[in-house]
């Protein structure tokens, strides 16, 4: 009589038969979002003549996210309002009052992460809300998985790198300023780029 292979030694042999690694099997891990890696820029009209450049330098966020199923349970990105920069002192200082994202009274903008859709796990369309001045509505962008894999060098942790790309229009959160005589525009085009690194 053949003798039975047990249970035990039979599932990792099909995990590795299908060439999947028995880390990808594992349940949904936090990542968090690299500080020395996270770029927040963004792109508004100034009087029809240009696309104006700006960053936010200060940022930190988190999420929990399942690899193998594609699945993003929450998800939280937290940006500085008066980390503003546009390379231009005054014109800082007027983003950064009541007319525009009032830093005083709100000192940061958050999103929170709802739904990610995905065919393929690399590109997809990731739902959630903005909360900035006070006010919540929601958002959808435009998300790609550039990479996963152990980082090269430095903290050599399992990393994702990713892009996210969405477009506002300011006035859904009360800042209207400049909008009716198209002085500064209404959509902003928002430009994500980090690094997260699995915990």
């Amino acid at each position: 009589m053949r003798k039975l292979t047990p249970p035990t030694r039979i599932i990792p042999v099909a995990i590795l038969a299908l060439g999947l690694a028995p880390a990808a099997l594992a349940a949904p891990r936090t990542y968090e979002i690299d500080p020395e890696h996270f770029s927040i820029g963004f792109m508004i009209g100034h009087v029809g003549y240009e696309k104006m450049l700006g960053m936010f330098l200060e940022g930190q966020g988190s999420f929990v996210y399942d690899e193998l199923t594609h699945d993003l349970k929450s998800g939280t990105v937290t940006i500085q309002s008066d980390s503003l920069f546009t390379n231009h002192q005054k014109r800082d200082e007027h983003v950064k009052s009541d007319d525009f994202l009032n830093v005083d009274d709100y000192g940061t903008i958050t999103f929170k992460a709802g739904k990610l859709e995905t065919e393929d796990g690399k590109t997809g369309t990731l739902s959630g809300t903005l909360t900035m001045l006070g006010q919540t509505h929601p958002v959808e962008l435009d998300v790609t998985l550039n990479k996963a894999a152990e980082y090269p060098f430095g903290h050599e942790e399992y990393t994702l790198g990713i892009s996210a790309r969405t477009t506002l229009q300011r006035s859904k959160w009360g800042m209207d300023y400049g909008v009716e005589k198209n002085l500064v525009g209404d959509e902003v085009e928002v430009i994500l780029e980090f690094e997260a690194i699995r915990q």
